[in-house]
């Protein structure tokens, strides 16, 4: 029987996080983007966010498996509240490049917590979802992921509203107070043994020496590698250079895509069902959706490019193309958590997560370069590169459920 109550502790923790980590890109981004910095400037000051993210993760599934899920969330939780107190003490007297190592620095405590916060989530649905319950696992994923990525999108329209209403220091203490406060009840509330294995592992294990989930590892470093190369960067300054949106259109905008984006995703496992039938997502199901996606992201460069309404174009092309990344990366985190076992969770997670940030990280700094380099048209056509990759690693997948081990 799924343990409901340590689940809804685990999400409700996931949740205030995830609203807090919304928020904070978009603060940052906007407003460096308003003291005049480029759109590589931006993307620099993300990458140890992401760089961090890759080595936590593939470090943070190790300690989670020795010590519990409950010390990595927790731990997750009080980094992220560090780096919003300590960001609201950045000093507009301070030089431009103090400024830009300090940012910097604590983008990376922030993505230290980003990736034990949700490394130690998703983990826990393995350990709290019954064994020998397919279905079941694909629903608890699809909403954890779902609910997570919407909450992510009120981050950014949160992010856009503060900035405007009460300013960059003011709008990171509040967060840091909030999430004090889910810090304290999952503290209290969530038992210490969850995800602990049964039997220790080496830290020389941490690779994983599984075929499949190095390939699935693979692609999902591609897929979202290809949705960041235009969407950190890229998008929010068009949207602002280009079109002349405000801050609060920005993050709304944003805010939408990725709501929506989330809703899919929970969605998920009902909108395959007319495909599938009972049969859970295979390998099969990640490469179609893939090599759909590409298909997709080409489509719209070509939009642009051809002198469309750039409006039009980007905000219609984006919400499908948002339609289609959400029920694949649905799939995705469903295969993982199916090739992996019970005991290994952490671990395989873990190693999983680390291949998500490296795409992250790469996409980020390729959104500014590209960017300002060749526009929003380059960062589609490179995104539609890496997503055609991300299809041809998923053909090598297994089309039955169990991977190979």
């Amino acid at each position: 029987m799924t343990d409901i109550k340590n689940y809804s502790l685990v999400t409700t923790a996931y949740w205030g996080f995830t609203l807090t980590d919304g928020a904070l890109r978009m603060l940052v981004l906007l407003h460096f983007h308003d003291l005049g910095f480029s759109a590589v400037q931006i993307a620099f000051l993300f990458l140890l966010y992401e760089f961090f993210g890759v080595v936590t993760n593939l470090v943070g599934g190790w300690i989670g498996s020795h010590m519990g899920l409950k010390v990595t969330l927790f731990a997750g939780l009080t980094l992220q509240i560090i780096a919003l107190i300590a960001l609201g003490l950045l000093n507009p007297g301070w030089t431009s490049a103090f400024s830009v190592g300090y940012v910097m620095g604590l983008q990376a405590l922030s993505g230290i917590a980003k990736d034990l916060t949700k490394m130690s989530s998703k983990s826990a649905i393995k350990v709290l979802v019954p064994e020998n319950a397919d279905g079941t696992l694909f629903k608890w994923v699809a909403l954890l992921t779902g609910s997570k990525n919407a909450l992510k999108g009120a981050g950014f329209f949160l992010g856009g509203l503060l900035l405007t209403t009460t300013g960059f220091r003011n709008a990171l203490w509040l967060m840091a107070a909030g999430l004090t406060l889910v810090l304290l009840a999952t503290l209290i509330a969530l038992p210490r043994e969850i995800g602990m294995a049964k039997k220790k592992t080496k830290f020389s294990t941490i690779l994983s020496k599984s075929r499949d989930i190095n390939l699935l590892s693979a692609a999902r470093l591609f897929l979202f590698g290809s949705r960041d190369i235009w969407f950190v960067v890229g998008l929010p300054v068009f949207l602002s250079a280009s079109l002349g949106w405000n801050h609060t259109q920005i993050g709304g905008f944003l805010a939408l895509w990725v709501i929506g984006y989330g809703g899919v995703q929970a969605l998920a496992p009902k909108l395959l069902k007319t495909v599938l039938g009972a049969a859970p997502p295979r390998g099969g199901t990640a490469s179609n959706g893939a090599f759909a996606l590409a298909g997709l992201t080409a489509l719209i460069a070509i939009g642009v490019s051809s002198g469309f309404s750039p409006w039009l174009t980007v905000v219609t092309g984006l919400a499908l193309f948002g339609l289609v990344f959400a029920v694949n990366s649905s799939v995705h985190s469903y295969l993982i958590l199916a090739y992996t076992e019970t005991d290994q969770a952490a671990l395989n997670v873990g190693f999983y997560y680390m291949a998500n940030a490296t795409g992250r990280l790469i996409g980020t700094l390729l959104s500014g370069i590209v960017f300002q380099l060749t526009g929003l048209v380059g960062c589609l056509w490179i995104s539609a590169g890496f997503v055609l990759i991300a299809g041809g690693l998923s053909l090598l997948l297994p089309r039955g459920q169990a991977a190979t081990r």
